[in-house]
C-alpha cells in the first residue's frame, strides 16, 4: 500500500492586527413584541436625544456636522402624522413594526429610510433583549390601577 503524505497549512486570525471594521461592534435591537427591527454600529443609549419628545437621533446622511451612522432598519412605512408642537407643527413619516404595527421611529421626509438627514427612534420603542420591555417604555405615563369593588 502506498504511503499517504498530506500537507496542510494552519491559518489563525489571532495573530492578525484588528481592522477598523472588525473592531466595530454591531448592536441589534428588537420591538417590544420580539421582532427584529434595527442593527446599528453604536449603542442607542450613547446617541443624542431630541428635546421635544426624547426620541433618539440617528444621523442618516453625512453632513458638515458629522458622519452618518451605519444602520439597517427593518420596519414598514406608515402614514404621515402631523404633530402639534408649542412652536408650530411637524410632519412625521413614521416607521412601524412589521409584526405588531407599533410605531418604531420617524423621519421628516417621505420613505424610504435614510432619505432625510435624521431618523428618530421613539423613546421606549426598542430593546436589546428580545421579549423584554425597555425601562423607558412607559416613562411619563400615569399608573392605572384596576380597582375591584
Amino acid at each position: 500500500m502506498p504511503k499517504v503524505i498530506s500537507r496542510s497549512a494552519v491559518s489563525s486570525s489571532t495573530d492578525a492586527a484588528p481592522t477598523a471594521s472588525s473592531a466595530a461592534a454591531l448592536r441589534v435591537y428588537y420591538c417590544i413584541c420580539g421582532e427584529f427591527i434595527l442593527v446599528i454600529d453604536k449603542s442607542l443609549a450613547s446617541l443624542p436625544r431630541r428635546q421635544t419628545d426624547g426620541a433618539i437621533i440617528v444621523r442618516s446622511q453625512d453632513s458638515d456636522a458629522g458622519k452618518a451612522r451605519v444602520f439597517k432598519l427593518n420596519a414598514t412605512p406608515g402614514d404621515p402624522v402631523l404633530v402639534e408642537r408649542q412652536d408650530g407643527h411637524e410632519r412625521q413619516h413614521r416607521f412601524l413594526c412589521p409584526r405588531c404595527a407599533l410605531p418604531i421611529g420617524y423621519q421628516s421626509t417621505p420613505p424610504p429610510e435614510k432619505s432625510g438627514p435624521y431618523l428618530y427612534i421613539i423613546k421606549g420603542a426598542l430593546t436589546q433583549m428580545q421579549g423584554q420591555v425597555p425601562a423607558d417604555a412607559f416613562e411619563g405615563e400615569k399608573a392605572v390601577r384596576n380597582r375591584q369593588k
